[in-house]
């Protein structure tokens, strides 16, 4: 065999090498392949963020309002996670999560509706997971979103008034924000970071609670009456639940089991503890003892205020972010609410919408990486030499505060003209364990 016929079959050979072992692997490195610990990881943080919603806040709420109300308000987390999932499932995911043709930017498509198409699978956002397992993690967002909500018109709102009002609030309220930064909407294009909803969930309900507060008016005998907390132990066990819960609401949103998970776990716990020993020490200082509820408002409020920011910054700037959590939500739940007299029964707005909009706004500032950009070389927030990012996410941060507290407000006329909002005189006097659930905790 000649020298050039030996080289013609060794190059063949190589060819078919190349193309029998090598091509196919190259070919399903460009596909998205589901990763097991990726997978397992979201199954984890979606289990951890439904225990926020049911258990977690349902005792954080009831341990705070007076005792004939403490059913009545334990169970609206509750209902709205059933309700919530089955709107989710049915359309909302899609709308929330897909291409919306005509009008992407602004609302998705129905190509997702009742599970259309799932099987087999996966989400650009989540790559390396089912989206069945994506669209469950997204459900438990949009569950203790409107359930946050609750708190602010805690003990004066009908049951089925408040049903009513947070369907309708997922899908017109909810859905639009979480498609505008998380869906390939508007709000993502044009650069505002989320990491885990400091806008989405926080700000949004944030200020949907302020506007309920303000609509339904004040509770009867508020300002004269003792409205103390009933139990304060159901509230420290909620808030233990919460705070556990909150690393599968923030470390899931890295969407996989890697080091950004634990980036932001880290950060997301430096935060609340930070933020607990802030408002600690003023309320020590002002009124010369530590509350309960001032210690595990303060742990709340930096785990609210990290939310936004849990992927995208340093442990550094966690700390930082804490102490501005734990002082500004003490300000604005103490001393703005007091002097403005609005009641925000749970402080719904002092708390939760206060941490989203000082959260987003910290983003810019000590943002200094980008996790779903790998190719993004430049900087990100000011520490990093880009201080235009505050902008956007001001930017950001009054689109939402204004969708969400109109929008808000046309749903809530909308329920009253249907079925009115308040219970009566007599039935809130009475308690609404026995005058809407005909059962109270003995």
């Amino acid at each position: 065999m000649s020298k050039s016929v030996l080289r013609g079959a060794v190059r063949a050979a190589a060819l078919v090498a190349v193309f029998v072992f090598v091509a196919p692997q190259a070919w399903a490195a460009g596909k998205s392949v589901i990763d097991s610990g990726d997978t397992a990881w979201l199954l984890v943080a979606t289990a951890l963020v439904l225990m926020m919603n049911i258990p977690g806040l349902s005792l954080f709420y009831a341990g705070m309002v007076r005792k004939k109300n403490v059913l009545a308000t334990a169970v609206q987390a509750f209902a709205v996670a059933a309700l919530v999932t089955v709107l989710w499932f049915a359309v909302g995911y899609s709308l929330a999560f897909t291409d919306g043709n005509a009008i992407n930017g602004v609302l998705g498509g129905l190509s997702r509706a009742f599970g259309a198409g799932l099987h087999g699978s996966v989400h650009p956002l989540a790559p390396t997971v089912p989206e069945n397992v994506f669209l469950m993690y997204q459900a438990t967002f949009a569950i203790i979103t409107p359930a946050i909500i609750a708190g602010a018109f805690a003990e004066r709102m009908k049951f089925s008034a408040m049903m009513w009002f947070m369907g309708l609030w997922l899908l017109f309220v909810y859905v639009p924000v979480a498609h505008w930064i998380w869906g390939g909407g508007f709000l993502g294009a044009a650069g505002v970071l989320d990491f885990a909803g400091g806008l989405v969930v926080h700000l949004n309900a944030g200020i949907a609670g302020l506007v309920c507060a303000l609509v339904l008016g004040r509770r009867e005998g508020y300002g004269h009456e003792y409205m103390a907390p009933h139990n304060l132990v159901l509230t420290l066990i909620g808030t233990s639940l919460l705070w556990v819960g909150w690393f599968g609401f923030n470390a899931g949103s890295a969407l996989s089991s890697g080091e950004l998970a634990g980036d932001a776990m880290l950060n997301t716990h430096i935060s609340a503890a930070v933020a607990a020993l802030v408002w600690m020490a003023i309320e020590w200082s002002a009124r010369g003892k530590p509350s309960v509820l001032g210690v595990l408002s303060g742990a709340v409020a930096g785990l609210g205020t990290i939310t936004p920011a849990a992927g995208y910054v340093e442990p550094w700037a966690a700390m930082l972010i804490g102490l501005a959590a734990g002082a500004v939500c003490y300000w604005a739940s103490v001393v703005v609410k007091t002097r403005l007299g609005y009641d925000d029964s749970l402080d719904v707005f002092g708390v939760h919408g206060v941490s989203g909009i000082v959260g987003s706004v910290v983003v810019g500032v000590f943002a200094t990486r980008l996790v779903n950009d790998v190719a993004h070389g430049g900087p990100v927030g000011l520490v990093d030499g880009r201080p235009m990012q505050i902008a956007t996410q001001l930017y950001g941060v009054a689109v939402v505060a204004v969708f969400s507290a109109v929008a808000t407000w046309v749903l809530l006329r909308l329920v009253d003209a249907m079925i009115g909002l308040r219970v009566t005189r007599e039935e809130e006097t009475e308690g609404l364990d026995t005058a809407l659930h005909g059962e109270r905790v003995q």
